[in-house]
């Protein structure tokens, strides 16, 4: 199983695909969320005057698409020309180069994950059923019994004894550590990632496969965020940092 994983991490190096370069207009409206973003984090440290200054810029140009894509912008336009009676547009997977890319890259690496675990579990199935491999060096309670002793039927075996197909789950969960040393923190050995290889959601984030991001709707929930600064800055225990420095500094070495 070590040989295996060890074989798998060079296959996904070979197939991995290079990242393609990100166009200007995307990277345009990903960064000025970023940037909006770091506005609300950190506006205590600036004064009121600049907070309110880039406030008015950022509710500005998130609200009217200047730093949306062409793309986004087609689509807004064509929601407004939409007639009430019409349906609304729907999002093609298959049209979104950048989506078909990522789901291709999860079929491949789903592939060389899911395929050698899937033979060796069968040949241990078929090769080894009701083998009884190791004993393990401290008792254990009854509830172990159905995970240590998989295939194996009676009840007076001590559950310190493992079978072979519950010590080959044991290594499938157990080996992060030796891949780990082996082959560094970002591998892809670990052969606890075939379960999430079986559930795209949970390989790609909360986002399925052909669900493109609507960054006009994220502008405009990032706009109403920001006006929630100004909320803020009336509460008495939020003021700004450099609010009477000078009487701080006075008090600290007078």
């Amino acid at each position: 199983m070590v040989l295996v994983g060890v074989m798998r991490n060079n296959l996904m190096q070979l197939l991995e695909s290079k990242p393609k370069p990100a166009k200007r207009a995307a990277l345009r409206q990903r960064n000025i969320l970023t940037r909006a973003g770091a506005l609300r984090a950190n506006y205590l440290v600036l004064p009121p005057s600049a907070v309110a200054q880039r406030r008015a810029f950022y509710a500005r140009v998130l609200n009217d698409g200047t730093y949306l894509d062409p793309e986004a912008k087609e689509k807004i336009e064509r929601e407004k020309r939409r007639k009430p009676d019409e349906m609304p547009e729907m999002n093609n997977p298959f049209n979104d180069p950048n989506t078909m890319d990522t789901m291709i890259e999860h079929a491949k690496r789903s592939a060389v994950m899911m395929v050698p675990q899937t033979l060796i579990m069968g040949w241990v199935n078929f090769f080894f059923t009701g083998f009884v491999l190791i004993k393990l060096p401290f008792p254990l309670t009854q509830r172990f019994k159905v995970m240590l002793q998989r295939d194996i039927d009676t009840r007076d075996m001590d559950v310190s004894w493992v079978s072979s197909l519950s010590w080959y789950f044991l290594n499938l969960y157990g080996l992060d550590a030796i891949y780990r040393l082996l082959l560094g923190n970002n591998n892809a050995a670990d052969g606890s990632r075939d379960m999430a290889a079986m559930n795209p959601a949970m390989m790609m984030g909360d986002q399925m496969p052909g669900q493109a991001v609507d960054h006009a709707k994220l502008h405009a929930a990032e706009s109403d965020s920001l006006e929630l600064i100004g909320a803020a800055s009336q509460n008495k225990h939020v003021r700004w940092v450099g609010d009477g420095v000078e009487d701080r500094v006075l008090a600290m070495y007078a």
